[in-house]
């Protein structure tokens, strides 16, 4: 255990007992926090490797070891969840770029058969009361919630979710099943 002296004395990260102080106190919590976050842990013990030398070379004078404690932890935390995101970008983009050639060319048919069917649900959507119109466009189109349609359309939470309900059967009804084309 620390002494008390030893928590509120001021520790300079560029000076190298210092530096190792603020090091044995700090780097197994660093990277617990990191893995925690990163669940990889050659990744957390760099990123919590990378913390400790940002204070290191930026020179920075922590007045206690519990200063640099909270410092450490902002900017491992911050630099773990900047790894995660950079990590899942990375993986979409390489997902991308291997499945983007397998997409399926339709045949004339299919193109025709599918306009068809967007022609016939854009009707059926005209041809809806305005109020069901409303919600559902927004709901479908807009990617608004229940509640934000709500806002929009001055009416309850509860009224939005009659009107969708009540505006897709009548869709269903006015289309029919049978008159749709769905592409495989």
């Amino acid at each position: 255990m620390e002494s008390q002296a030893e928590i509120q004395r001021t520790l300079n990260a560029a000076d190298s007992a210092d530096f190792r102080t603020i090091y044995d106190a700090t780097m197994q919590m660093l990277y617990r926090i990191s893995y925690r976050i990163v669940n990889d842990e050659e990744a957390a013990e760099d990123l919590a490797h990378d913390s400790l030398i940002k204070a290191n070379e930026k020179k920075l004078v922590f007045p206690s070891i519990n200063d640099a404690k909270y410092w450490l932890i902002r900017v491992v935390k911050n630099a773990s969840l900047n790894y995660v995101k950079r990590k899942n970008r990375e993986r979409k983009a390489y997902e991308k770029a291997l499945y983007e050639d397998h997409r399926v060319v339709q045949s004339g048919e299919a193109e025709l058969l599918a306009a068809e069917s967007i022609k016939i649900a854009k009707d059926a959507l005209d041809k809806l009361p305005q109020k069901l119109k409303e919600a559902i466009v927004l709901k479908e189109y807009s990617d608004l919630n229940y509640k934000e349609i709500g806002k929009v359309l001055g009416i309850s939470e509860g009224n939005v979710k009659v009107r969708i309900f009540r505006a897709r059967k009548l869709l269903e009804e006015m289309v029919g099943a049978e008159n749709v084309f769905l592409p495989n």
